[in-house]
C-alpha cells in the first residue's frame, strides 16, 4: 500500500489532474491575446480589445441575428450526391462524410425565417467550416429554395456569404450555380423585395461573381477577404506589388465596391434600420428608436418654448383688428357708396 497515492493524493484536490475543454481559451490571431472562450462568445466572437473578427458558424450568426435567438429553420432539399463520381487522394463521398460528422450540418447553407426587432426576415448563412463553404448542387439548390421562401412569404432577403468559390468535385454542375441563383435573385427583385448581401471573410471566387454581387445594398465585416482570385494569384499573374489592404473591406469601401463596413456587434440594428428605409416602415431598433424619441421631444421643447410668444402675437393681432376697421376710409380699402345722379 503506497500511502502517498492512496491517502494523501486523493486529500489534496491540488494534485488531481482534471479534463479541461480545449477550446477553454482561444487566441487573437491579431495580438496574440487570450481570450476567455464564454467572453467572446458573448462578444459575437470579435475581440473585445482589438476588434478582430473570429469565423463564426451559420447557427450561430442567426441566433445573434434574430429576436431572442429564434427562427424557424429551413429543410435541406435532396439533391444527388457525388454525380459525377468523382475521386482524387480520396473518395467525394468520404470528404462529405466527413465534414458532415465534423460540423453536424448536411452541406454548406443554412437557412431560415425569423424576426429582426419585430420584421419578419429570411436569412441564408454559408457555413465556411464545411467544405470552406463551396458552391454545389446542394448550396445552389438550398439558396434557390430559400428565396423562394422569402417571395411566398414577402419577406426580405439576407445572405451572409463566406465561400472560397465553386465545389470542383461537381465540376460543371457546381457551376451552373452561378446562373440559376441569379435568376432567383431577379425573382426577389421581381417581387418588389429587398434582397441585402453581408460580405464575410472569405468572400471569393464563383460566389463572388454571382449572388454575392447582386444585392441591393452590400455590407462587409471589417477586415474581410472579397474578390474573385487571391492577392497571391492577382500579385503572381502582373507581377507587381499589390497596395496594402487590396481585397479588403476598408480597401473596398474607399474604392465604391461596397456600401459600407459595419462591425458584428452592430450588424442586427444596421439591417433593421435599412429595412425600414427599403420597406418603408419606421424603424424599431433601439438606436434608432431612441434617435427618433430624442428628435421628438425637441421639437416639442421648441414649441412649448415658443408658446409664450405665439400667444402674446395672437392678442396683439386680435386688438389691431377693431381699431384697423374703425378708421377705415375708402382709401384704405373701404367701399365709397355714393347716390345715383342723373
Amino acid at each position: 500500500m503506497n500511502w502517498i497515492t492512496d491517502y494523501v493524493r486523493p486529500k489534496l484536490d491540488f494534485l488531481s489532474r482534471k479534463e479541461l475543454p480545449e477550446n477553454l481559451w482561444i487566441k487573437d490571431p491579431e495580438s496574440g491575446e487570450m481570450i476567455f472562450h464564454t467572453d467572446l462568445e458573448a462578444n459575437q466572437f470579435v475581440v473585445p480589445s482589438s476588434g478582430y473578427h473570429l469565423a463564426i458558424r451559420a447557427k450561430e450568426r442567426l441566433k445573434f441575428l434574430f429576436d431572442d435567438g429564434e427562427y424557424e429553420v429551413f429543410p435541406q432539399p435532396e439533391v444527388a450526391i457525388d454525380p459525377l463520381k468523382f475521386r482524387d487522394e480520396r473518395r467525394y463521398t468520404d470528404k462529405l462524410k466527413e465534414n458532415r460528422s465534423k460540423t453536424g450540418a448536411d452541406d454548406t447553407i443554412h437557412a431560415g425565417v425569423g424576426k429582426i426587432h419585430g420584421q419578419d426576415v429570411t436569412a441564408c448563412v454559408q457555413d465556411f467550416k464545411f467544405m470552406g463553404g463551396s458552391l454545389g448542387m446542394a448550396a445552389g439548390e438550398a439558396i434557390i429554395s430559400s428565396m423562394e421562401q422569402a417571395v411566398q412569404r414577402k419577406t426580405p432577403f439576407i445572405m451572409f456569404a463566406a465561400s472560397g468559390g465553386a465545389r470542383m468535385q461537381e465540376g460543371i454542375l457546381s457551376l451552373m450555380q452561378l446562373p440559376r441563383t441569379t435568376v432567383a435573385v431577379q425573382m426577389l427583385r421581381e417581387a418588389g423585395l429587398p434582397y441585402i448581401v453581408v460580405l464575410t471573410n472569405p468572400t471569393t471566387g464563383g460566389v463572388s461573381a454571382s449572388y454575392a454581387m447582386l444585392g441591393d445594398i452590400h455590407i462587409a465585416e471589417p477586415g474581410a477577404l472579397i474578390g474573385f482570385a487571391g492577392p497571391r494569384v492577382i500579385k503572381q499573374t502582373i507581377r507587381e506589388n499589390l497596395p496594402e489592404g487590396f481585397q479588403r473591406s476598408e480597401y473596398l469601401l474607399e474604392h465604391g465596391m461596397v456600401d459600407m463596413v459595419v462591425p458584428r456587434t452592430e450588424m442586427k440594428d444596421t439591417i433593421s434600420n435599412i429595412l425600414s428605409i427599403l420597406m418603408k416602415q419606421e424603424s424599431t431598433a433601439p438606436a434608432a428608436k431612441a434617435e427618433t424619441e430624442e428628435a421628438d421631444a425637441s421639437e416639442e421643447a421648441a414649441v412649448e418654448a415658443d408658446a409664450p410668444e405665439a400667444q402674446a402675437a395672437e392678442k396683439q393681432i386680435a386688438e389691431e383688428k377693431p381699431a384697423k376697421a374703425d378708421k377705415a376710409t375708402p382709401g384704405d380699402g373701404a367701399i365709397d357708396i355714393k347716390p345715383a345722379t342723373a
